[in-house]
Parts: structure tokens; sequence; C-alpha cells
């Protein structure tokens, strides 16, 4: 059963930045960063845990600083019917970052990181063999023009103060 998404207020958003320029912040700094009580910001990080919209606590990993600089976009068309061995297959490969299904001519579509382009070619090769890819096609990164990026979304939307903090609200 899908539940309906969550409503971010405007501290939520404030909380998720707070956490984005300080990861390693705990809960009490947090609430005095944002002004507002320590069993709100407790509060408020379990709502978004439960709801799904904080997913982990990082780290966050620069995969070219970790030794390996080559990436590449890769669609695959696959056999009818054949999305939950790809996904097995692709799940199984560490070079494969993260993989979607998608609509269009491809039905796959895979984010990859190599330590060179041998390494790269390798695992292409290795895609190509699969019994249920019937074509691929890549496109090697030249260089990041935006990186992976969540926040701008949430505050470009209006937000509510929450009805609960009030020194949150007065501070801002």
């Amino acid at each position: 059963m899908m539940t309906a998404p969550l409503t971010l207020d405007a501290l939520d958003v404030d909380l998720l930045r707070a956490l984005r320029d300080s990861p390693r912040a705990g809960v009490l700094e947090l609430a005095r960063t944002l002004g507002v009580a320590r069993g709100t910001v407790a509060a408020r990080l379990e709502r978004l845990e439960r709801a799904g919209v904080i997913t982990g606590y990082g780290p966050d990993v620069d995969v070219v600083a970790a030794g390996y600089p080559v990436q590449a976009f890769v669609t695959l068309e696959i056999a009818q019917g054949a999305l939950d061995d790809v996904a097995a297959e692709l799940t199984a490969r560490p070079a494969v970052l993260e993989a979607y299904a998608t609509t269009g001519t491809s039905d796959v579509l895979c984010r990859l990181a190599a330590s060179s382009h041998e390494d790269l070619q390798d695992t292409l090769l290795q895609l190509n063999r699969s019994p249920t890819v019937s074509r691929s096609t890549s496109v090697v990164v030249l260089s990041v023009v935006v990186a992976p990026r969540t926040l701008q979304l949430l505050e470009n939307r209006p937000r509510t103060a929450p009805r609960r903090a009030p020194a949150y609200r007065d501070a801002r």
C-alpha cells in the first residue's frame, strides 16, 4: 500500500538544509541552529525518517576521488518481461551505481563508474553478454554540470510556518 507523500513545512526544509550543511550535527546542535526545542527536532527527524524523506545519513562518497574517474550512462533494451532478471544482474555488478526502469526506446538507464576506460569497456562487454540484454548504448560523462541535489527542489515550493514551533516562527 502506497502512503501519501509527506507535506513539508518551512521547519522541515530548514532542518533538511541544516543536516546538509552539518551532517554530523546532533539533535541539540540542530535545535540551537534552528531556534526550536530539542524535542521538536527529534520528533521532526523521526517523522521524516518514518515517511522515507530522510533515507540515510551518509557519508556521501565522491567516486572520482575514490579512484573511479570514468563514469558513463548506459541505456539497456532488454528482453520482454526480464526486468527482474536484469535488476538482479545489475545489482550484482559493483560498477553499477544506480539503475532505473524507463519509458521510451530503452528499458533501463544505468550510471556506471570505472577506474579506467578499459575497466568501463570490460563492464560494458559483460552487460552485453547477458542473455536478457538485447542492446546497450553508452555515453561517457565528461564533467558534472549539476551535481545530484534535492534541497533546491524542496525550497522552491512555498512553505507554511509550523503550527507548534512558536520560537521558530518568531525567529523567521
